[in-house]
């Protein structure tokens, strides 16, 4: 398959914009692109899902294992013309002092081609004894490219090529200037998700007209075509729909959309139907047999999630009914009994007797390990899961709120062995059929949590049905 790897030499040197506006442009000349980004994110995936006109999906060494990385990266780019894979951090950054989790590692591994980003403030003549740098540190890495970001103006550009192709055998592509009108917004976890920007179209247009009018497209299709084969081991397990008839209501709307695209076509896969609802307009749940509410900003949204107390409502009398529910993260803090940021606090669904406190500094993030509570698990009885050492799940958080409050003899279904949790190495709270969290699952071959979790509607929709419905139409 034909591919680029984007990568830097450190977070922050603008490969989310080079890469949206890479996905628009080739999109724009007919060339159907298939997006992937590195590690454990959310938002950029959204970007560049909505910049490619199909969903991005994650690699990830750590949560998934190399190989099923590798074959779902086969499986995914199969039909699509050119691949492209935006990393995290820099180039040689990862989790283990030896590289294994690193960018480097991925895109060896993938045999793509790595155009190099380089922040260019600042710099000029020092561009070259810094791609040298890479190229000696792994010449197993094929840096095939660069491409000059935020640079000071057509002259800059012209001293920074000048370096490049002086004392470099690494092809110069072409560069931006530093322009404020195409950068993405940012705040507390990052750039702000598509869904919550209004002119996320109009954006991703101008990044594209920039890189189109910038950048040397011919020259990089030419290196993506330049890929090393790379062949699976074994295909997607494909699912033939085990569950069908069951109903998960799931939140999606300004305020939740942090969802990984895998584990939602898993959930289609199985048999089951995703009804989505909007926490900050409609009043009541749907018909349901299963909840889900993922991540997102409900902080953000706050005062529009309070003031629905009729959805509130709708939600906690489901639960305290038996309705088999689960959430992370974002969804969390939305079930709990208030959210207090910046001195405010409003009322929210109250199913978990704690506070949700946002801070300025992060309370968890990075990957996790979680080792099971069979005993207190709600799925446990249904098989356990476990990673592919036997011992641990391998996952990831990012939260900048904590809970406050919580009742002494609060029930986890999980001990936090490399992370933070909710509350004193411990995550994973359980409330009747409720399962509510920091951590982010991610459906894999070790970790298959959707089928867990239909395992556990099903079997619940016989023993609580009728509570469950009495609580539906009592809504009603």
């Amino acid at each position: 398959m034909a591919s680029l790897f984007l990568s830097a030499a450190h977070k922050s040197s603008g490969k989310t914009t080079l890469s949206i506006g890479l996905c628009a442009a080739l999109v724009e000349r007919g060339i159907d692109v298939q997006p992937f980004k590195k590690g454990p994110d959310y938002i950029d995936p959204i970007w560049l899902g909505m910049a490619a006109g199909k969903p991005c999906y994650n690699l990830d060494f750590f949560v998934a294992g190399r190989q099923e990385a590798i074959d779902d990266y086969c499986y995914r780019g199969r039909t699509a013309e050119l691949c492209l894979i935006e990393g995290n951090k820099g180039l040689h950054d990862g989790l283990d002092l030896d590289g294994s989790n690193s960018n480097a590692a991925l895109a060896k591994s993938l045999g793509s081609p790595v155009i190099m980003v380089v922040d260019a403030r600042g710099t000029m003549r020092g561009i070259a004894p810094l791609l040298i740098g890479y190229q000696v540190f792994d010449n197993q890495v094929n840096i095939a490219g660069v491409i000059a970001n935020m640079t000071g103006g057509k002259r800059h550009e012209a001293k920074l090529r000048a370096a490049v192709e002086e004392y470099t055998d690494i092809p110069f592509l072409g560069a931006l200037e530093n322009d404020p009108s195409i950068g993405l917004s940012e705040r507390h976890l990052g750039l702000i998700p598509s869904y919550e920007e209004p002119d996320s179209a109009h954006k991703i247009a101008q990044i594209a007209r920039a890189v189109g009018s910038n950048i040397d497209l011919d020259k990089l299709i030419t290196t993506a075509r330049q890929a090393k084969p790379v062949k699976a081991a074994t295909l997607p397990l494909q699912h033939k729909g085990e569950y069908k008839g069951l109903r998960i209501g799931i939140a999606r709307d300004r305020a939740f959309g942090f969802y990984y695209p895998g584990d939602l076509e898993a959930f289609r896969q199985l048999g089951a139907e995703l009804v989505a609802f909007d926490t900050t307009r409609d009043k009541t749940l749907p018909p349901i047999d299963g909840l889900f509410v993922g991540g997102g900003f409900p902080e953000r949204h706050a005062a529009a999630l309070s003031a629905n107390l009729a959805l509130r409502e709708s939600i906690r009398h489901a639960i305290e009914a038996g309705l088999p529910s689960y959430a992370e993260c974002g969804g969390l803090m939305y079930l709990s009994k208030d959210l207090v940021w910046n001195g405010e606090s409003h009322p929210m669904v109250g199913v978990l007797d704690a506070s949700a406190i946002m801070s300025e500094k992060p309370q968890g993030r990075g990957y996790v390990k979680l080792q099971e509570k069979e005993s207190m698990h709600p799925w446990a009885m249904l098989g356990q899961s476990q990673s592919r050492d036997g011992k641990c799940l391998h996952t990831h958080e990012f939260h900048y709120s904590a809970l406050q409050g919580l009742p002494a003899n609060s029930t986890f279904a999980y001990q936090v062995l490399r992370g933070k949790g909710i509350h004193q190495q411990q995550d994973g709270l359980v409330y009747k059929n409720l399962l509510a969290s920091y951590t982010h699952l991610r459906s894999t071959s070790a970790n298959p949590w959707v089928k867990r979790f239909l395992q556990f509607v099903q079997t619940q929709k016989t023993s609580t049905s009728c509570d469950v419905a009495r609580a539906f139409q009592a809504q009603r």
